[in-house]
């Protein structure tokens, strides 16, 4: 409890004083005085009437209830022969719910003389016990009765507000522990501990990865489509036509044969042709590497950023970003390799069963007997009928290539990169810090000084409440 002395309510201002002194001093009391937590010692003097006391009616304002009241009568000791107070103190003339107290203060010639409290107390406890008007309420009146009785008053207060009180103070705990737990706790010195925690860290950032991938976080739905639509795209793009034309056919049939021309079919002409053509799906293949590649680098970065518990390390964060981009990198070459792989593996062993059935199917191109009438030799109608028919045989056999490959590398993107990067992503950084020293180690957990700063703070505050807790829980049981 805290006692303040306010300075008593004036009428006037006088000389040397400003004209607001009135009412600045008025509101200044009323700022103390309104408070629900204050209690308010009204104090008049008993040689004046108490009607017109000023403490009593900003009392009565501030206070209607008067639960927090309390009336004092000074000047008891100064009240003209014949004259007493008892008709407040005893409540008939003004009525509080707690009673009255007088007090005897010491005399301006006593405060010269530099009399001590306790000599004043006793005079004080002499007065009442001899007054012959108040002698019957000794033990209800001076300083020290109105001290207990304040004690008493603020006692029972407290007890009634303890489970609020409590309830507050648990209120303010959970919320600083919250602040603590989204800072984060401090960071244990033994580089066991220090490990422990890294590695906590890096599992939160591959738990928000993975979330991307399977779902539950987006992003994870642009790798498919990759393959639903970009791919089949850039396969519809390849430039089939031009390279499977006549005039290109003729030409290539031709360079294959060389000095010597083919008797029957141009077996060297129809793989140069296959080989040309399959390598056109080289591009599509790569492309759809590096676009899961940059999918799969954009998550991390997004994993990081939605990583609460790596916001307060900074150098471990740039860290886990490096390993993880440098995984990436070393899938991306790993699916490369692959798809280019399958694309080689198509042209290094045909499908000798696709052409055996097509010289079973009826030609369905023109022949060039059906037009005797033609201006064109007939050498050179059944040359280019030759090599149309070569042409379409090619495309028949690329197009069923084509959706070969169109299921083939996604499933080796998938494979290589996507399955890679949930099992292993920081597969390799894990090895590199368990051979790391404390030094290093406390280095990757280094903190923003204010954020250190904080924590401090934090960390002193809710002790401070907890102590408040368990000693009001031991007054309250008391």
């Amino acid at each position: 409890m805290t006692l303040i002395d306010l300075p008593g309510l004036t009428k006037v201002a006088v000389e040397g004083q400003q004209e607001s002194i009135v009412e600045d001093i008025e509101n200044m009391v009323r700022s103390y005085v309104e408070k629900p937590n204050s209690i308010i010692l009204a104090i008049s003097p008993a040689n004046q009437d108490i009607a017109t006391s000023d403490a009593i009616k900003l009392a009565r304002e501030v206070d209607p209830s008067g639960e927090r009241t309390f009336g004092v009568l000074t000047k008891i000791e100064l009240m003209d022969k014949g004259t007493n107070c008892l008709d407040v103190l005893e409540g008939r003339s003004y009525r509080l719910q707690h009673p009255w107290v007088g007090i005897v203060n010491r005399s301006q010639a006593d405060i010269n003389k530099n009399v001590d409290m306790i000599v004043a107390r006793r005079k004080e406890r002499e007065y009442f016990e001899t007054s012959p008007e108040y002698g019957h309420l000794s033990s209800k009146m001076g300083a020290e009765y109105l001290a207990k009785l304040l004690s008493k008053h603020l006692e029972t207060v407290i007890r009634q507000r303890i489970p609020s009180i409590i309830a507050l103070i648990n209120k303010t705990i959970d919320e600083i522990n919250g602040e603590l737990d989204r800072i984060g706790r401090p960071i244990a010195v033994d580089s066991g501990a220090q490990l422990y925690t890294i590695l906590e860290l890096c599992r939160a950032f591959d738990r928000v990865f993975k979330e991307h991938l399977d779902g539950g976080r987006p992003g994870g739905d642009r790798i498919y489509g990759v393959f639903d639509h970009q791919l089949p795209a850039a396969l519809k793009k390849l430039p089939f036509d031009r390279h499977l034309s006549t005039k290109n056919v003729q030409k290539v049939v031709s360079e294959a044969d060389g000095y010597q021309p083919h008797l029957i079919a141009p077996e060297q002409g129809y793989r140069r042709l296959i080989d040309g053509s399959i390598s056109y799906f080289k591009g599509p293949a790569e492309a759809s590497v590096d676009a899961v590649h940059f999918i799969l680098k954009e998550l991390v970065r997004k994993s990081i950023a939605e990583t609460e518990e790596l916001k307060r390390f900074p150098t471990l964060t740039a860290d886990i970003a490096a390993a993880a981009n440098e995984s990436l990198e070393r899938f991306r070459d790993d699916s490369r390799k692959t798809v280019l792989r399958l694309v080689d593996m198509e042209s290094s062993y045909l499908t000798v069963e696709f052409f055996r059935k097509l010289q079973l199917e009826p030609d369905k191109t023109t022949n060039p007997k059906e037009n005797p009438n033609s201006s064109v030799p007939a050498a050179d109608r059944y040359a280019d009928y030759h090599f149309r028919r070569i042409g379409s045989n090619v495309n028949a056999y690329i197009n069923m290539v084509c959706d070969t490959l169109r299921n083939s590398i996604p499933k080796a993107v998938v494979y290589c990169q996507v399955r890679e990067a949930k099992r292993s992503l920081l597969n390799y950084f894990y090895t590199q810090i368990g051979k790391r020293e404390k030094e290093q180690l406390g280095a990757m957990l280094d903190e923003d000084p204010q954020l250190m700063e904080r924590r401090t703070q934090l960390s002193k505050k809710l002790e401070l409440y907890k102590s408040a807790r368990d000693e009001i829980d031991s007054v309250a049981w008391k």
